[in-house]
């Protein structure tokens, strides 16, 4: 389970990452264009990268651990 939890959180992660590139390069927010800007689901969308981007910091000290 911890597994499919670390490459679901990269994969949102990495989606995340896009949105902001597009940012700095284009102005373009694909989060505001698909789900509208700061609804109800786009919030949910920027809390659930924030998420599983703090929960990545405890996935870089698992694989720190391994090595």
């Amino acid at each position: 389970m911890s597994k499919t939890l670390d490459y679901l959180s990269l994969i949102i992660v990495f989606i995340g990452a896009l949105n902001w590139g597009l940012i700095g390069l284009f102005r373009l927010d694909l989060v505001r264009l698909v789900f509208g800007d700061m609804s109800w689901l786009s919030r949910i969308i920027y809390v659930l990268v924030g998420i599983c981007g703090l929960y990545l910091l405890t996935f870089l000290g698992r694989v720190q651990d391994e090595t």
